[in-house]
């Protein structure tokens, strides 16, 4: 990842408010402006003691720095809340896009920075918790940190037309999430994984995500969001036969590992055989499981 360059108060204020739900800058304008202007709208007194004088000077320079920044800050607030709310409405843009092109095009021929807000959103719609590191460009290291409940997971956005992403760039995620204590990892790209890469994510709770599988992630996510079904039919798996049970859509858990869809499915093997548990629609590609309230299967007819 590229290292962040040195920043001033006036920017990281802007980024601040940019990173933020843009209601929520528009009410910190105001908040600063308030608490600002009663700063610069305070006297001062001229005709002070000699012991203090200092005291005198401190109150003429918050005075002063107040006047000035009752504008500056609040125009500044505004700025990164204006800067929220279209960046806002391009991801949304980004998510119609992919998910009304059924050949791809759209995808491919992205920016690599749209390419990081397209994911971005992509996660959030997931149920994550977003921050955008800023990476280090078309080629560079971390560009997502995604938060669900108390775990933690990175993200390597690799928007890369005609190369297969390398078994390197895995090894590399896979490095930092050690250092991060990051409990997952996704490398997303519009393009394809070599076998190396592949076989190298398998079992270290890295998920790569291609180009198609991306489109499919928000498809489903968007068709998840728009659901109002009361109840679903769930398959459960045992052996070659297959049954269905009633559940309520509200209650169904999502995929620790992906965020995905689950099914209840039945323990063949182990201290936990024949019990009921939720595993990841997608298995074998994501082994994601949760335990099911009721683990046992019932006899009753």
């Amino acid at each position: 990842m590229a290292r962040r360059k040195n920043t001033s108060v006036f920017e990281d204020l802007f980024e601040l408010a940019a990173m933020l739900p843009w209601w929520v800058g528009t009410i910190l304008a105001a908040v600063a402006y308030g608490v600002l202007h009663r700063y610069a709208a305070a006297e001062v007194p001229a005709n002070v003691a000699p012991g203090q004088i200092g005291q005198m000077v401190a109150g003429q320079m918050t005075k002063a720095l107040a006047t000035y920044g009752q504008y500056i800050v609040p125009l500044l607030l505004l700025a990164g809340a204006a800067a929220s709310y279209f960046g806002r409405r391009k991801r949304e843009g980004l998510v119609r896009g992919v998910a009304g092109d059924r050949s791809g095009d759209a995808l491919r021929n992205m920016s690599w920075r749209d390419f990081e807000l397209l994911v971005g959103e992509a996660f959030r719609m997931r149920g994550f918790a977003v921050a955008e590191t800023g990476g280090g460009g078309a080629d560079g290291g971390v560009d997502l940190k995604l938060q669900k409940g108390s775990e933690a997971f990175l993200v390597q956005c690799k928007q890369w037309r005609a190369y297969k992403v390398s078994v390197n760039v895995v090894r590399e995620l896979f490095g930092v999430m050690a250092a991060e204590g990051a409990v997952g990892g996704f490398v997303v790209t519009s393009g394809v994984f070599t076998r190396d890469a592949q076989a190298f994510a398998n079992g270290r709770n890295i998920e790569l995500i291609d180009g198609p599988a991306l489109a499919a992630m928000i498809e489903k996510a968007r068709t998840a969001s728009g659901a109002s079904t009361p109840a679903e039919k769930v398959a459960i798996s045992g052996g070659a036969a297959m049954s269905t049970v009633p559940v309520t859509a509200a209650v169904d858990p999502s995929c620790p590992r992906c965020g995905g869809a689950m099914v209840k499915r039945i323990a063949k093997q182990g201290s936990k055989a024949d019990q009921l548990f939720w595993g990841c629609t997608e298995f074998p590609k994501c082994r994601g499981v949760r335990a099911a309230a009721d683990r046992r299967l019932s006899t009753a007819p």
